[in-house]
């Protein structure tokens, strides 16, 4: 049988709401991760792994960082007629931006008509995972149906978050319901607590994609949306398969973190995704040389452990330190640090996410905080200790008692 066609598209369009004020200055899949990364190379550097080197990305909010990240980092051979493309909404078909993730295809069909491929895969931009998406194509292939869908075991309580997928009881493979976040959903038959979660992460074969997007152009009532419309017309004609992302096999992926996908859409699920990297077992693993995760090199120094102006040293423990780091003297414990941290003499940092060229000056103490690019913490000051006076400093602070400062935010002593 003759290799199928496949293009990718990833839609990056996200303007991640529930991040705030992490992505005040950025789109979602921009916002950095796991102290080196951004979100969007988990995607990419999976639909690379896979073979698949015709890749666009879809972008509109506030993409100019994650543009000039794409430009700089993901640069294929396009002797080979390989690429990795970012397109903004470009007002084709109309006067109007990009209306839902649907719409953003559809306005691109231009795109789809120049590579004229069998197979389009279409993922999200701001999940951590790891998948060969060519174990995917290749069911959808032998299932016959024109649209597959990514599936996840994720527990009831979290139904309302997430694309809930109820398959045809005399068929398993085929989706007989999609319902898109409802308040709740019956437990799997042989998992009573947990249900099928819709990854974001789609097949189709070209022309039945092609249809369904014209057929969803025309409707009013859409919302424009490819879990909230344009599955659910599949499914309602029967021509939706899902494909359980437990099957799939990664080179090298452990026991442990085979089957992990996290969603990192809330500012506490962002905190847990960092916090699963650090353990010596970790959850997620990093490490993973027969699937590497690809990203911008940096240009930083190494990384530097050193006695601080009191001659006490600098430590750190179950922690990720990038390069350019310099702990002169201060102590750090399972957090990560992005590039070109320093942190002063005496300082404490525990349990945070701290990005680049953050500053924690001397005797000063971070505990359970996210710190965005180029935040200057004045010596003694404390983030994450009083709840009350983080909010009356402007930070915000989670339910839970998470710490956010955005991107240089000033930290002003009490």
């Amino acid at each position: 049988m003759a290799l199928k066609k496949v293009l990718a598209v990833v839609l990056a369009g996200g303007e991640g709401k529930r991040l705030m004020p992490l992505t005040a200055d950025r789109a979602k899949p921009a916002v950095p991760f796991a102290g080196r990364y951004r979100l969007i190379d988990f995607a990419l550097s999976n639909l690379v792994n896979s073979g698949y080197l015709q890749v666009v990305v879809l972008t509109q909010y506030k993409s100019h960082s994650l543009d000039r990240h794409i430009s700089e980092t993901w640069r294929l051979s396009t002797q080979l007629q390989n690429y990795v493309a970012s397109v903004p909404a470009q007002q084709r078909v109309g006067k109007s931006w990009f209306l839902g993730s649907a719409n953003a295809i559809y306005q691109s069909m231009n795109l789809i008509d120049d590579a004229r491929p069998d197979i389009v895969v279409v993922i999200g931009a701001d999940h951590v995972y790891r998948m060969d998406f060519s174990q995917m194509v290749e069911a959808h292939i032998a299932s016959g149906a024109p649209a597959t869908v990514a599936a996840v075991r994720q527990p009831l309580s979290l139904a309302d978050q997430f694309g809930v997928i109820e398959t045809d009881p005399e068929d398993p493979a085929r989706i007989a319901a999609f319902v898109e976040k409802p308040d709740s959903t019956p437990g799997l038959p042989d998992d009573p607590g947990s249900f099928l979660a819709s990854m974001g992460n789609y097949v189709f074969t070209t022309d039945a994609l092609v249809e369904a997007l014209r057929v969803d152009a025309e409707r009013l009532v859409s919302k424009h949306d490819m879990g909230g419309d344009i599955i659910p017309w599949f499914v309602e004609r029967g021509e939706a398969g899902v494909y359980d992302f437990t099957l799939n096999r990664i080179p090298g992926a452990t026991e442990q973190d085979h089957k992990y996908w996290r969603d990192v859409g809330t500012l506490d699920s962002y905190y847990d995704a960092n916090m699963d990297l650090i353990s010596p077992v970790p959850a997620f693993n990093l490490y993973n040389r027969q699937w590497p995760i690809y990203t911008r090199q940096s240009i930083s120094p190494p990384a530097k452990f050193v006695r601080g102006a009191g001659s006490e040293p600098g430590t750190t423990f179950d922690s990720i330190i990038s390069n350019g780091v310099v702990i002169s003297g201060g102590t750090v414990t399972g957090s990560v640090l992005a590039p070109d941290v320093y942190v002063d003499s005496d300082a404490v940092v525990e349990g945070s996410v701290i990005m680049d060229n953050v500053h924690v000056g001397r005797g000063a103490v971070v505990t359970r905080a996210i710190l965005d690019k180029n935040v200057q913490v004045p010596p003694g000051a404390t983030i994450g200790v009083d709840r009350e006076l983080d909010l009356a400093r402007g930070f915000t602070v989670t339910p839970s008692g998470l710490t956010v400062l955005s991107k240089g935010q000033h930290v002003r002593m009490p």
